[in-house]
């Protein structure tokens, strides 16, 4: 059965961060992510992980240093030194906080340079970390623009190439009905190959219940493909988070 966790990066937001892990328990997840920790002492966070019995999902990679600049560079050639750097930090904090995911971000790049150092980079991190599950997950266009992975034939094609078995796709149904106009179309062609989902509704990013994607339908297509993976809340609230979790039933 599907397990629900909360992207504490998203959600929430109306109090500090560190009580975030507690709000997101009394809510009904299971689960955390949060896309950029780094500027929080890791071990402040395994604290509050315990204390509520939360399992950290993922968190994003790079940084380190990300201060709202550049989306990764795993696809930059100029930068590939130091997305190997950024890489090797972001793991072990990844480590520490006990983290199932480490998802890479592309960064803005485009063509063939950029799509090889892209498989490249993905390779050695993969090979650098093989207890660590590695994600990499394509993203609309109109939301990041030059974003390199924006499109799931590149991501199944950079995927099987690399070939490792810790490297999996992030699923967002959000992008999917962004990029595809076809939820349901794109997960059956990328569930064998997917180790993560994320939910948010379309047009506005919010709360996964009323608007254009039929997320009833996918949740019981995720049931009846056997997805015992996690499913993240990634969205915008429509107004106070916990007042919008009653998709969770």
């Amino acid at each position: 059965m599907p397990k629900f966790c909360a992207n504490l990066t998203w959600l929430f937001t109306e109090i500090p961060f560190m009580q975030r892990f507690g709000a997101a328990k009394d809510a009904g997840f299971d689960g955390v992510e949060v896309q950029f920790p780094y500027d929080v002492n890791a071990q402040d966070i395994v604290n509050q992980l315990a204390r509520y019995d939360l399992k950290m999902v993922s968190i994003n990679c790079p940084p380190p240093n990300y201060t709202g600049g550049e989306p990764g560079w795993a696809a930059v050639p100029a930068l590939q030194s130091r997305f190997q750097r950024d890489f090797m930090r972001a793991a072990r904090y990844a480590k520490t906080l006990g983290a199932q995911y480490l998802h890479i971000m592309a960064g803005v790049a485009d063509g063939p340079a950029a799509e090889a150092v892209y498989i490249e980079n993905l390779a050695w991190a993969a090979a650098q970390v093989p207890d660590l599950s590695l994600l990499i997950e394509p993203i609309n266009r109109s939301d990041m623009p030059g974003y390199f992975m924006h499109d799931f034939d590149l991501a199944q094609h950079v995927i099987e190439t690399v070939n490792m078995p810790n490297l999996r796709l992030l699923f967002d149904a959000y992008h999917a009905a962004k990029i595809t106009d076809d939820v349901l179309r794109t997960w059956d062609k990328m569930r064998g190959l997917t180790g993560h989902v994320q939910v948010a509704q379309t047009p506005d990013r919010s709360e996964p219940d009323r608007g254009e994607i039929d997320y009833p339908a996918f949740f019981d297509q995720l049931q009846t493909d056997g997805y015992e993976g996690w499913i993240s809340g990634e969205y915008k609230p429509r107004g106070e988070t916990a007042a919008g979790c009653q998709w969770l039933a």
